[in-house]
């Protein structure tokens, strides 16, 4: 009996068109516009040679030094200049022209001309002054140390030493576009709620006959419900397989080396999905227009608050609000698919599944406590 239930209730499933798309194409579609967006964004951050001019006069070509070290670092392959050598009215007219960040003026002193202010500007700034700190250095100890010069004094000053080291806590690199991807994967997960509210809905007689004929049926109410919900969870697994295999295939989305946690975290988001659909028609005693609407409210405010339309909103969240952050059921699948892709460890990992797992523990029990108690005058 439970077997022909599992076999009719999937057949069922996959013949309602409107939820396989709601959560199995949409999500795919997104995904598409997705990778169109964002695949450009982490090249865009990779830094570009700076467009400055020099102005080409008597005083920059008399010193030698200053004109030496620019040319340097305004060429070859981590170059940080794109300099061009123009008078100050050709200078003057392609910064006006937005051609370049700045000019440098060479005489007495080393000054620089710029029309805004901001990160390129910052950059020049600080290479000027770190020019002139270390020529007045080098002036002044010449001057109390001729010798020096013969110490290898020049040779020093060439060779930069780092006094900290940069030590990396994982074997992955900082990936902005990611969480954009792994939220939509969270949202997919909760989009399988349609699933659990139409399982629900289907078992309340007062609400469909469908649910009518169930309840009259000689066949245990609450075994019927679990049979359905283990064909609705089938179909709903599948789907996002189907989705991370489209994302990495399709779209080389990276979600690291642990393949077999991802599928974990995948599965426990399908039954988060699928539990809290239920817990919502359980709790809800109206028609399925307003479970949709509280279902799609939640599922798309989570996403938000996760990052999916505004990277930055999760991060500020978690900073003023961080409770906020573990009651989101999006934010913590999210989190989840980033500490294996990000961290070695499994710490922040657990702690996320951990608190999955309780909520699932809660909406479970409540559906059931609910479900189990429903009684009907007349069907």
């Amino acid at each position: 009996m439970s077997a022909h239930i599992f076999t009719t209730r999937l057949k069922c499933l996959l013949r309602d068109r409107q939820t396989i798309f709601w959560t199995l194409m949409f999500p795919l579609i997104l995904g598409t516009f997705f990778n169109l967006s964002l695949s450009n964004l982490n090249k865009s951050e990779t830094f570009q040679p700076i467009d400055i001019a020099v102005i080409n006069d008597a005083g920059y070509q008399q010193n030698n030094d200053f004109k030496s070290v620019l040319e340097n670092i305004s060429t070859g392959s981590d170059q940080l200049f794109n300099l061009t050598a123009a008078s100050k009215q050709d200078a003057d007219k392609l910064l006006n022209d937005g051609k370049i960040k700045g000019y440098i003026t060479v005489g007495a002193d080393i000054g620089m001309t710029v029309n805004d202010s901001g990160l390129s500007q910052n950059i020049i700034k600080s290479f000027l002054d770190s020019y002139q700190k270390t020529s007045s250095v080098t002036k002044s100890i010449i001057t109390q140390d001729p010798s020096s010069l013969q110490k290898g004094l020049l040779d020093d000053l060439k060779s930069q030493k780092e006094y900290t080291l940069e030590v990396s806590g994982n074997s992955a690199a900082p990936n902005t576009v990611l969480n954009y991807f792994y939220s939509l994967i969270a949202m997919a997960c909760l989009y399988g709620g349609f699933f659990g509210m139409k399982e629900v809905t289907d078992i309340q007689a007062n609400i469909s006959q469908r649910a009518a004929r169930v309840n009259i049926a000689p066949v245990h109410k609450l075994k019927m419900f679990l049979v359905s919900m283990s064909a609705s969870l089938l179909v709903h697994f599948i789907e996002l397989l189907i989705l991370l295999a489209y994302l990495r295939f399709g779209f080389n989305v990276d979600f690291g080396a642990k393949t077999g946690y991802v599928l974990l975290t995948t599965f426990v988001g399908s039954v988060i999905g699928i539990s809290f659909g239920a817990f919502v028609s359980a709790l809800v005693p109206k028609g399925e227009g307003i479970k949709v609407a509280i279902m799609l409210a939640v599922s798309m405010t989570g996403s938000f608050l996760a990052g999916m339309m505004y990277q930055d909103i999760k991060y500020i969240v978690a900073q003023n609000v961080p409770v906020l952050s573990y009651l989101n059921p999006v934010n913590l699948l999210t989190d989840a698919f980033y500490s294996l892709y990000y961290y070695d460890t499994f710490t922040r990992y657990a702690l996320n599944m951990g608190i999955l797992s309780a909520f699932i523990l809660v909406f479970c029990t409540v559906s059931y406590l609910i479900i189990r108690r429903q009684k009907y005058a007349s069907i």
